[in-house]
């Protein structure tokens, strides 16, 4: 299933609030690495990776896992 830019942006947020419920996404760069910006380890970074698969219904294979450092780069993916 291809999402929409926006709809892809909601479940990056909502997946990002689910692993760090404090994060100030407004404040986020859209190009920022969440890993620097929100102190994601890899675990994180693979809950993150888990939820925008199921949020998506889209398989994400561990060679697409550059494209999802940044907000644009996740909103990429999933609306492509």
């Amino acid at each position: 299933m291809t999402l929409t830019m926006q709809d892809a942006r909601e479940l990056v947020g909502n997946s990002l609030l689910r692993i760090v419920p404090d994060a100030d996404l407004m404040a986020l760069p859209d190009d920022a690495p969440f890993r620097d910006e929100l102190e994601l380890d890899s675990l994180d970074f693979l809950s993150l990776v888990e939820l925008l698969s199921t949020g998506s219904g889209r398989r994400i294979d561990e060679d697409d896992y550059p494209k999802l450092r940044t907000m644009e780069g996740c909103v990429t993916f999933l609306s492509g």
